[in-house]
C-alpha cells in the first residue's frame, strides 16, 4: 500500500521545519550575544525563580552599602565635633586649675570669666553643629530645629532624645546621630555618686573634697547635713551628721572632733573637709543629679565674677571651683563615653562593609552559575544548528523540486 502526500503537505512540513531550525538557531545566536542562558523564565523556571530571588537579595545588599556609607559620613562628623568638644571641655578644666591660683586678683578672675565666656559660646557653637545637609548633628529627630538657645543659665535644648537609625545590614540598624541631651545635659554632678557641697551661709574657711563611695553596698542615696559646732576657749570644732531623707531626721554621727582633712565617713561614703569651719557652718552630701555642661560654665563664670575677698570668700572660690572641676571631670568622661560608642560604631560599619563585599561576590557567583551561558557549548551547537539548517534548506530545495513534468518528453 503507498502513501499519498500532497504537493501543499510537503511545503507545510518543510516550511514548518525550517521555521523551526531558524527559531532555535535564533535562540542560540541572542544567548550567544547577551552570554545568557536564560532568555526567557521558560527557558529553566527554576533556575529563573532562583536567580530573580537572588538579584533582589543583591539589590537590597548594594543598598546596605549605600546606607552603610551615609551612616559613615554622618558619624564621622559626630566624631570630629565630639573631638572639638573635648579640646574645648579640657582647655576649661585649665582655665579651673589657673584661677585656683592663690596669687591671682579679682581683675585676674574676671580676665578669665571673659575668656570662659567665649568658650562657652563655643561650645554651644559645637553643640549646634550643622550635619551639612540643612539639619543639625545634636537634635534627635527635630533634625531641622536648632539643638541650643543660650540662656542666663546655660542653654536651653530644643531637640528630642531620639537617634536616628539605618539599616546597614539585613538584621543591623545602627544610630548614626547622638541627641544632645546626652552628650551635654546628662552630666552627673559630683564624684558621679553623690556630691558634697558648702552651704552658701558659710562664714568659716571651710573646704571640701568630691569624696567617694566605700562600700557601695551600704550608700542610702539620702541626703545629709555635715554641721559644725565651735564650742570653749580654747575653741573645740566638732561636727554632726544628718540624714535628712527620714522622718524624723536621724543622727548619724554625734559631736565628733574635728581633724582637718581626716576622713569623715558614714553610710558607705567618705569625703574630707579641710580649713576652719566655723560655728554653724554646714556641708551637704546628696545624691548626684545630672547637670548640662552650660549650667556648669555659666555657673563657673558667675564665681569668677564673685569678690573672694577674705578667708570666706577664698573658701567660696576654692569650694565652687572644686565643684566645676568635679563636674568639667564628668562631662569629660560623658563626651569620651560618647565617641567611644562612636568610634565602634565606625568600625563595625568596616566590618559590615567586608562582610557585604563578600556577600556580594557570593551573590554574583550564584548568579553566573544560574544565568550564564556555556560559550564553547554554545557556539558548538549554534555550528551544529547551522548546518542543519542549511541541509534543510537543500533538501527542501531538492524536495521542491521533484515533479512528473521534469520527465514527460
Amino acid at each position: 500500500m503507498s502513501l499519498r502526500i500532497s504537493t501543499n503537505a510537503i511545503y507545510e512540513a518543510g516550511t514548518t521545519q525550517l521555521n523551526t531550525l531558524q527559531s532555535q538557531m535564533a535562540k542560540t545566536q541572542m544567548q550567544l550575544s547577551t552570554n545568557k542562558r536564560m532568555l526567557t523564565a521558560a527557558d529553566d523556571p527554576i533556575a529563573s525563580a532562583r536567580a530573580l530571588e537572588l538579584t533582589q537579595t543583591q539589590s537590597m545588599n548594594t543598598q546596605f552599602a549605600t546606607n552603610r556609607s551615609n551612616a559613615k559620613a554622618s558619624l564621622s562628623l559626630v566624631d570630629q565635633s565630639l573631638s572639638d568638644v573635648s579640646g574645648q571641655v579640657t582647655d576649661i578644666q585649665a582655665l579651673i586649675v589657673t584661677a585656683g591660683n592663690a596669687g591671682y586678683s579679682q581683675t585676674d578672675r574676671a580676665a578669665l570669666a571673659t575668656e570662659l565666656e567665649g568658650r562657652l559660646n563655643d561650645l554651644i557653637g559645637l553643640a549646634n553643629t550643622s550635619n551639612g545637609t540643612g539639619g543639625y548633628l545634636y537634635s534627635g529627630y527635630a533634625s531641622t530645629t536648632q539643638p541650643y538657645s543660650q540662656t542666663t543659665q546655660g542653654a536651653t535644648y530644643q531637640g528630642d532624645q531620639g537617634q536616628r537609625t539605618l539599616q546597614v545590614g539585613s538584621t543591623r540598624k545602627m544610630a548614626t546621630s547622638e541627641s544632645g541631651s546626652a552628650v551635654f545635659d546628662a552630666i552627673s554632678t559630683g564624684n558621679g555618686s553623690f556630691q558634697a557641697l558648702a552651704s552658701a551661709a558659710n562664714t568659716g574657711a571651710g573646704i571640701v573634697a568630691p569624696g567617694a563611695v566605700t562600700d557601695r553596698s551600704k550608700v542610702t542615696g539620702h541626703d545629709y547635713a555635715i554641721s559644725f559646732s565651735v564650742t570653749g576657749t580654747p575653741a573645740v570644732t566638732q561636727y554632726s551628721v544628718v540624714d535628712n531623707s527620714v522622718s524624723p531626721a536621724k543622727d548619724v554621727l554625734k559631736d565628733q572632733a574635728y581633724t582637718p582633712g581626716a576622713s569623715i565617713s558614714f553610710d558607705g561614703i567618705s569625703l574630707d573637709i579641710k580649713g576652719a569651719p566655723n560655728d554653724g557652718d554646714s556641708f551637704t552630701v546628696k545624691p548626684s543629679e545630672k547637670q548640662s555642661v552650660f549650667t556648669t560654665v555659666t555657673d563657673l563664670i558667675k564665681t569668677l565674677r564673685t569678690p573672694a575677698d577674705g578667708s570666706t570668700g577664698k573658701a567660696f572660690l576654692a569650694n565652687s571651683l572644686a565643684v566645676a572641676g568635679s563636674n568639667m571631670q564628668n562631662a569629660l568622661d560623658n563626651v569620651l563615653t560618647v565617641q567611644a560608642s562612636v568610634g565602634a560604631r565606625l568600625k563595625e560599619l568596616d566590618s559590615l562593609d567586608s562582610t557585604g563585599t563578600d556577600l556580594d561576590v557570593q551573590y554574583q557567583t550564584t548568579l553566573s552559575g544560574l544565568q550564564d551561558l556555556d560559550v564553547v557549548k554554545a557556539i558548538s551547537l549554534y555550528s551544529q544548528q547551522q548546518s542543519t539548517l542549511q541541509a534543510a534548506q537543500l533538501s527542501f530545495k531538492t524536495m521542491s523540486g521533484l515533479s512528473l513534468f521534469n520527465y514527460i518528453s
